[in-house]
């Protein structure tokens, strides 16, 4: 695979000197009182924050964690687009037979969400995977994109011919957020290749007497239990309160993009907000917010490219958001409902995306599946694509199980 490198992040010693500067003479606003979270991030936290990563947080180190992950990068021809670099970790199981997995980040997030998961999933304990996480083009360590147009089908198209070029004619997927929309997409667009899909973030519609009756008899006299009962306010709270940023980053994210490409602190503001809000309590330590919020600060792309995304497939009407929602019959589907979504939706809402293979629902969890609880995700996971799981024996002599050898090379 001549055509494919190791790659390693090496952010210049300027770069790091000019963030310095500007966190040094940061105009912090004023802020009501007893204002908490209801107004958006505290200024407390914003200003603390601030300060450690001024002052303690070490940047150098984060980076060559990253590095110690199986890191490449390669060329993909995308129709229309041109040729982007793609960033990826391409982790191999030693079980031979491993199922091939792409995993897809979204919105705030990014290729570090894989790290916790990768050790349970690329382990001998079967079924094992082999696990693909890129950088989507304009995210992480990724190049962007120059034209208008490239929404969710050139996303699919991108990590499709990533999974391709690394030698998995078939595989599965896993996502959240946006990766839940492009690896919907690509069942849509690949359903020969892509044998089954698990997502995290479930949307669906209210089923109706005429697209589903049993589906619409199911909802009608099935009663809910305790966490569809409470959808609804997690629903609602999401629409009235949680979801701004998105009409923003849908209408004008360039006027938006000023902001976060100039100021740090106001980037470190905006996904601060959502790694509290779209989480069901998990304790972020300031250095995994930090580094989550660095990645976007030093992307090659910067992160004016990263809202764009919410742009076009908004503007999408035959391959946009809207699509990803709908039923697509063609690959075995899997759902994870966690509690703490963004959106929360009664099961047979789940169902009406496609033939559902395989359900779970959480006590605890929220946006961020893989980092929150990524114990519960790869249980999932191996109960879906394990001995008498719907998705069993998917992909083509690819069961997941098989002797283990030494640990792969790429």
């Amino acid at each position: 695979m001549a055509s494919i490198e190791i790659f390693d992040v090496a952010i210049p010693d300027i770069q790091l000197e000019r963030l310095a500067q500007k966190l040094q003479n940061t105009n912090f606003p004023d802020e009501l009182d007893e204002a908490g979270w209801a107004y958006g991030a505290p200024l407390a936290d914003i200003k603390r924050l601030t300060t450690y990563w001024q002052e303690q947080y070490d940047w150098r180190k984060a980076e060559a964690a990253i590095n110690q992950l199986p890191n490449y990068r390669t060329p993909i021809d995308v129709d229309g687009f041109g040729t982007l670099g793609i960033q990826f970790i391409h982790q191999k199981s030693p079980v031979e037979g491993a199922i091939p997995l792409l995993f897809c980040h979204g919105w705030p997030g990014s290729f570090l969400e894989v790290t916790k998961i990768l050790p349970l999933l690329t382990s001998s304990t079967t079924p094992s995977f082999h696990v693909v996480a890129p950088s989507l083009p304009n995210y992480g360590f990724s190049t962007g994109v120059t034209k208008r147009g490239f929404s969710l089908p050139q996303y699919a198209e991108t990590c499709h011919k990533l999974m391709l070029k690394l030698g998995y004619p078939q595989y599965v997927t896993q996502g959240g957020d946006w990766g839940c929309m492009i690896t919907r997409i690509m069942s849509l667009l690949y359903p020969s290749h892509i044998r089954a899909a698990h997502i995290n973030m479930v949307r669906g519609h209210a089923p109706t007497l005429f697209s589903n009756p049993i589906l619409y008899f199911q909802h009608k006299f099935s009663p809910y239990n305790a966490r569809e009962k409470g959808a609804a306010d997690r629903s609602n709270w999401f629409l009235k309160e949680g979801s701004g940023y998105g009409i923003e980053q849908a209408t004008k994210p360039q006027t938006l993009g000023y902001s976060l490409s100039d100021s740090p602190v106001g980037l470190l503001a905006w996904i601060y907000e959502k790694l509290h809000d779209w989480t069901d309590g998990y304790p972020w330590t300031d250095d995994e917010i930090l580094t989550w919020v660095s990645i976007y600060w030093h992307s090659t792309s910067g992160p004016a490219a990263t809202l764009r995304i919410y742009y076009e497939a908004a503007k999408d009407a035959e391959f946009g958001k809207d699509r990803s929602e709908l039923y697509i019959p063609t690959v075995k589907l899997g759902l994870s409902h966690f509690p703490k979504e963004i959106t929360v939706v009664p099961k047979v809402y789940g169902r009406t995306m496609g033939p559902v293979v395989f359900e779970s629902e959480k006590k605890k969890g929220g946006h961020f599946a893989a980092w929150e609880c990524p114990d519960e995700l790869v249980s999932d996971l191996r109960a879906m694509f394990g001995k008498g799981g719907g998705a069993e024996g998917v992909v083509d002599g690819r069961s997941g199980y098989g002797v283990e050898k030494g640990r792969a090379k790429l």
